[in-house]
C-alpha cells in the first residue's frame, strides 16, 4: 500500500469517515511516528500512528475487500460489545483476518432484516453517507393501518423533532386482521426514523423489517442470525454505486455462496408461501409494490438517466 493522506488511510481501516478523522487530526489527536500531525499528512505501511494514544497499524496491502449480508434478529444491538451485556451483532460475525468487520449503519434492538457489513472502511463510510442517496427500503406492520391522510402526510413529509422527514416509495403490502403491512423507501438512516414518522401520523408500528439497502435485498432463505457474502458481481456494483473501483483480486465463495437467492424479501409470509401479487391500475384497490427495481444496482453515473420508453427520470427522489 503507498502513501496517502492520513484520513484515507484511516478511513480505509474503518475507524470514521474522512470529515471526522480531520476533525480529530484538526484537534491534535493523531499523531504520526512521535509528531502530531496536521491535515495534508500522508503516510503509510512502516509508519507509527497513533490514535488517542492507541497505536494504528499500517497493513502493507490493502485487504481484499469483503461483503457480508447478516440477517439481524430483533434482540440483538448493532454494537462490538454491549455494557448491558445484550446480544450483539458481532458476536454471530465469522473471524476475520484481513482488517475488521464493519457494519453499514444500524438497525434498533427491536428491528431484524438486513445488514450490510464489510472490511473496507471507505466503502461503509460512502454507504452511509446522506450525499450518495443511498436507498433503504423496510416492511412495516402496522397496527390498525394507515388510511389515505395518514399515507399521504408520510409520502408529503413529517416534522420531527431532528427536522422534516418523508418516504420516498410507500405500497400496500397486504396483511390480515388488525395489522396491515406496507413497504416504504427513504434516503436516510436516521436514529428509529420510521417508527417515530409513522408515529407521527397517529400510526402505531408493530414489527419493522429492512429488506434492502443500496439495492442488494434480503434473500429469502437466509434466516435470521445466519451470513452469507456478496457474489463478486454484486459486490462490484456496489461499489461503483458509490464511485469506487470494484475489487479485483481472487476470493474463494463457500458452497452456501453458490445457493443463493435473489428474490426479494415478503414480509408476514413464509418464503415458500409468498406468490406475486399483481398491481392494480384500475383505480379499484390499492397498488402492490414490486422491489425488482430496489434490486438492481445502478453506478452513480446511470442514476438519474431517464429510463427507456418512459422518457422520465427514474421514480423516487431523495
Amino acid at each position: 500500500m503507498e502513501k496517502q493522506r492520513l484520513q484515507k488511510v484511516l478511513a480505509a481501516m474503518g475507524l470514521g469517515s474522512r470529515r471526522r478523522i480531520e476533525g480529530w487530526i484538526s484537534e491534535g489527536r493523531v499523531r504520526v511516528n512521535g509528531q502530531t500531525a496536521s491535515l495534508g499528512d500522508q503516510a503509510g505501511p512502516g509508519d507509527a500512528i497513533e490514535v488517542d494514544g492507541k497505536r494504528v497499524v499500517v497493513p502493507d496491502v490493502r485487504p481484499v475487500r469483503r461483503v457480508l449480508i447478516y440477517h439481524k434478529p430483533e434482540g440483538q444491538i448493532t454494537a462490538n460489545h454491549d455494557p448491558e451485556g445484550r446480544p450483539t451483532v458481532a458476536e454471530n460475525l465469522p473471524p476475520i483476518t484481513e482488517g475488521r468487520w464493519i457494519t453499514v449503519g444500524r438497525l434498533d434492538f427491536n428491528t431484524s432484516g438486513l445488514l450490510l457489513v464489510t472490511n473496507d472502511g471507505e466503502l461503509a463510510n460512502r454507504l452511509m453517507h446522506p450525499s450518495y442517496q443511498i436507498e433503504r427500503t423496510y416492511a412495516v406492520r402496522v397496527l390498525g393501518g394507515l388510511d389515505d391522510e395518514q399515507q399521504n402526510r408520510l409520502i408529503e413529509g413529517v416534522q420531527l423533532e431532528d427536522g422534516q422527514a418523508s418516504f420516498t416509495r410507500l405500497a400496500d403490502a397486504g396483511g390480515q386482521g388488525a395489522n396491515h403491512w406496507y413497504h416504504v423507501t427513504l434516503h436516510e438512516g436516521r436514529n428509529r426514523e420510521v417508527r417515530r414518522m409513522i408515529e407521527a401520523v397517529g400510526g402505531q408500528v408493530s414489527r419493522l423489517i429492512r429488506i434492502s439497502y443500496a439495492g442488494v435485498t434480503l434473500p429469502p432463505r437466509l434466516r435470521p442470525g445466519k451470513i452469507q457474502e456478496l457474489p463478486p458481481e454484486t459486490e462490484g456494483a456496489l461499489a461503483e454505486l458509490v464511485g469506487l473501483k470494484p475489487e479485483t483480486r481472487h476470493k474463494t465463495l463457500g458452497r452456501h455462496d453458490a445457493r443463493r437467492a435473489h428474490k426479494p424479501f415478503k414480509a408476514g409470509k413464509p418464503a415458500r408461501a409468498a406468490q406475486k401479487r399483481p398491481s392494480r391500475r384500475d383505480g379499484k384497490g390499492p397498488e402492490v409494490h414490486s422491489l425488482k427495481r430496489d434490486t438492481t444496482i445502478r453506478s452513480r453515473k446511470s442514476r438519474n438517466r431517464p429510463d427507456r420508453g418512459t422518457g422520465g427520470k427514474r421514480g423516487g427522489t431523495r
